[in-house]
């Protein structure tokens, strides 16, 4: 098949034209870099333009669009999406039910959402990890220092420019109040989040402290703005530092993280790392590797997963239901259901070194043979076949 791949800054670029390219399909990449706009004509008729030039087969896109898929629509080509940020407000955009679509979301809580309303155009599929490359991916350190760290997380804090609720100033204490209750009570909880279902008794206070709208294309509703853009992000930051907070208590930490001033007793803030060739030598270089799943993913798998696991690292992470339908627990990777679990696991996979090897194998193993890239494309084109 001829694919235009539609190109911007987006994380898993040179593995998903790699995989492509490896099937046998011939790649033609656009350029884009329009990503917030929902309509403007000179784009269009650029996209539509490289459509007549080339006569692709299908077009694909990381993230969804709306501008590109009403071009699809126009030219009757199919337009493949595969979406990895969560939340992603565009999904909501009316154009969601264009024929020409087939939308992934690697949530399958989410799909279910679409599907029980009847819409046929969005898919679940899990995210992949390129294992050759990231086998050839190799250390420079000795043999006898395998491992530089004990425990590592690589992600966010949300103390960065992400953090909306911060900025709500001017809230009742009445409001104040009840986020300060429900959001404590969701971190009580994994794999159930009821924010967005919550907070309409506060959000006209809500929308005067932090003005938001929903699109005029899309279906959102304003409790999806603040839940899942606002809320659940600052759930997300407070989690992430009360454990690694609680872990520090008794172990060295690493931390690799936007924010560069971060500091507390026993971490190591190490700042950013390179997604594609320095996250991966993290990975494989700690004994154990967190994941703390931002609060808006209902059930999926977060790519930060899958990349520790086909890196060969070996994983503790939050429940996430969608694990258990791909991996076997104990087995492939760990998860935690509260702060003395997590601590209690570290303490035994640190000094358990022969069973935390055997199962960073596993999942690794596991990766290789069903969730790379080039499985996917297979997916994606067997079903537009």
């Amino acid at each position: 098949m001829k694919i235009l791949y539609i190109e911007w800054a987006s994380f898993g670029n040179e593995d998903m034209k790699e995989a492509f390219t490896k099937e046998g399909h011939t790649l033609v990449c656009l350029p884009f870099s329009n990503k917030d706009t929902r309509h403007d004509e000179a784009v269009e008729a650029e996209i539509a333009s490289a459509m007549h030039l080339e006569v692709p087969d299908v077009v694909f896109s990381f993230n969804y669009f709306p501008l590109i898929s009403n071009v699809c629509k126009k030219e009757n080509i199919r337009y493949i999406s595969w979406i990895y940020d969560s939340p992603y407000v565009k999904l909501y955009s009316y154009t969601a039910i264009n024929p020409c679509n087939t939308i992934y979301v690697f949530d399958k809580e989410l799909y279910l959402e679409f599907h029980n309303a009847g819409i046929n155009t969005v898919h679940y599929m899990p995210m992949a990890a390129n294992v050759e490359r990231l086998d050839k991916l190799k250390p420079s350190v000795s043999k006898d220092q395998k491992f530089l760290y004990d425990i590592s997380f690589v992600g966010s804090l949300y103390t960065e420019k992400h953090n909306f609720y911060d900025r709500m100033t001017n809230l009742s204490d009445y409001a104040r109040g009840y986020l300060d209750a429900i959001m404590a009570a969701q971190m009580q909880i994994q794999g159930y989040n009821f924010i967005q279902a919550s907070i309409s008794p506060i959000i006209e206070d809500l929308q005067k402290a932090l003005p938001m709208s929903p699109n005029p294309d899309g279906v959102e509703t304003i409790e999806f703005l603040y839940a899942q853009y606002v809320i659940n992000r600052k759930i997300t930051g407070i989690e992430r530092i009360d454990l690694i907070s609680e872990i520090t208590k008794t172990h060295t930490f690493d931390l690799f993280t936007h924010d560069p001033n971060y500091m507390m007793p026993n971490l190591n803030n190490r700042g950013r790392v390179d997604n594609y060739q320095e996250m991966p030598l993290v990975f494989k270089q700690s004994k154990i590797n967190l994941n703390i799943s931002l609060r808006s993913i209902k059930s999926g798998i977060p790519q930060r997963a899958f990349d520790i696991m086909g890196s060969g690292g070996f994983l503790i992470s939050n429940y996430q239901n969608d694990f258990l339908d791909y991996f076997t627990l104990g087995a492939d990777f760990d998860i935690y259901d509260s702060k003395i679990d997590l601590i209690n696991k570290i303490d035994y996979y640190l000094s358990h070194d022969d069973e935390r090897i055997a199962i960073a194998k596993n999942g690794h193993d596991k990766i290789a043979k069903a969730h790379t890239y080039r499985h996917r494309v297979r997916e994606m084109l067997d079903n537009v076949n």
